[in-house]
């Protein structure tokens, strides 16, 4: 089940030893204290960095952390440097600055195999605007480039899209694999298949709803988003969280639903609370109607049993936001159950970037799936057939 690559890949650059090649790595990482609390992302890039170390390449390394606006040492990239560096066994240099002399003089010192890190792209305003001039100097930096930033893949910036237009640019081996991955998911699953939807916001996922509508066996719906699904039917919610604009698109989708050969699966029982909060008051409801002054917070037993079956019986499932507020304790079985059975599913498993992937990783069971995406809005906007700005940019095969 993976889909036909199009893009030039890290082995098909043509590389002297010695060559300078600027990488798009994803270390956007959770941070506290000055540390790397995560290192998932930076470990999900070294693959593609070894490669290039094996092959003589001298490495500059571009990413950016969190929003700043313009330079800000709290976000420095110092911090996912010395963790590449452990991971690596080598010392990863962190340069002072995006772009600049400094920057040059570092390249122009390093030796093959060696390693520089540049400070957080987006401390440079251009970086999000696709500046031409901050990608022009960029890639004046290397010889190649090369993208394994998937996280990023669905924005036109200046250090994914710009550089990848000016240098000879090919797909890191995540980037790829991302990709193939979730391409096949389109193209050519096994079928069953099966794809479970969570998180708040039905006009987050309607993307996924309608495409899978037509392509999918079963979609299974949890997380606050089923709130916008009652009221479309008219069933009392409570005090639950529900996204207005999401009323007349579950509205929408349950009519499609109708005359689909995919099966639109809601929950059938809920675990209910006061108020957000670890420790509010609880209740387990038998059916789905929520009473004035209670919230639906998390899926019930019986939806998790049945929403296991039918993720043991797929070929394929896709795996993409929570069950429900699985961060506090009380509400966090459903989306448990879930993962847990994602993980002993015979068949591949492919869960999505954001709070599924931190959830599946918080049980202990991110081992255990085929594909954990990287990507939060570049995979959903991928699944939903949308074309990533990031890649159409590198050079074709």
């Amino acid at each position: 089940m993976s889909h036909a690559f199009t893009k030039k890949r890290v082995a098909d650059l043509e590389l002297e030893p010695g060559a300078r090649v600027l990488v798009r790595v994803d270390f956007n990482v959770p941070l506290e204290d000055g540390a790397v609390t995560d290192d998932a992302r930076i470990r999900a890039a070294l693959p593609t960095i070894e490669a290039l170390r094996e092959r003589g390449a001298r490495l500059i390394l571009a990413s950016h952390l969190g929003r700043p606006k313009g330079r800000d040492p709290k976000t420095s990239l110092a911090p996912a440097t010395e963790c590449l560096s452990e991971l690596l066994g080598i010392r990863a240099l962190q340069a002072p600055d995006v772009i600049g002399p400094e920057v040059r003089r570092g390249v122009e010192r390093l030796g093959p195999g060696d390693v520089l890190v540049l400070e957080n792209t987006r401390w440079e305003s251009g970086e999000t605007k696709n500046d031409p001039a901050l990608a022009a100097e960029l890639a004046d930096l290397a010889d190649a480039f090369v993208n394994d930033a998937f996280g990023t893949a669905h924005r036109a910036h200046a250090s994914n899209a710009g550089v990848a237009e000016r240098l000879p640019s090919a797909a890191g081996m995540l980037l790829e694999r991302e990709v193939a991955t979730l391409g096949g998911i389109i193209e050519s699953p096994e079928r069953p298949l099966v794809v479970i939807l969570g998180g708040a916001k039905v006009s987050d996922k309607i993307g996924l709803i309608d495409r899978f509508l037509d392509t999918a066996d079963s979609i299974l719906i949890g997380g606050a988003m089923c709130f916008a699904f009652f009221r479309a039917q008219g069933i009392p919610i409570g005090n639950s969280l529900v996204e207005e604009e999401g009323v007349e698109l579950a509205r929408e989708a349950l009519k499609r639903a109708e005359t689909s050969d995919c099966r639109l699966e809601l929950p059938r029982d809920l675990v209910l609370g006061r108020e957000f909060d670890a420790a509010t008051e609880t209740q387990d409801s038998d059916g789905v109607e929520v009473p004035d002054g209670w919230m639906g917070l998390d899926v019930g037993p019986e939806t998790a049993g049945a929403y296991g079956e039918e993720i043991a019986k797929a070929g394929t499932v896709l795996w993409n936001g929570p069950m429900g507020a699985f961060e506090l304790d009380p509400f966090a079985a459903g989306t448990r159950a879930v993962a847990e059975a994602v993980a002993a599913a015979p068949g591949t498993t492919v869960v999505g970037g954001g709070d599924s992937a931190a959830a599946i990783a918080q049980f202990g069971l991110a081992e255990e799936v085929t594909h954990l995406s990287t990507g939060g809005g570049a995979s959903l906007e991928l699944l939903e057939g949308k074309a990533l700005p990031g890649v159409e940019a590198l050079d074709d095969a």
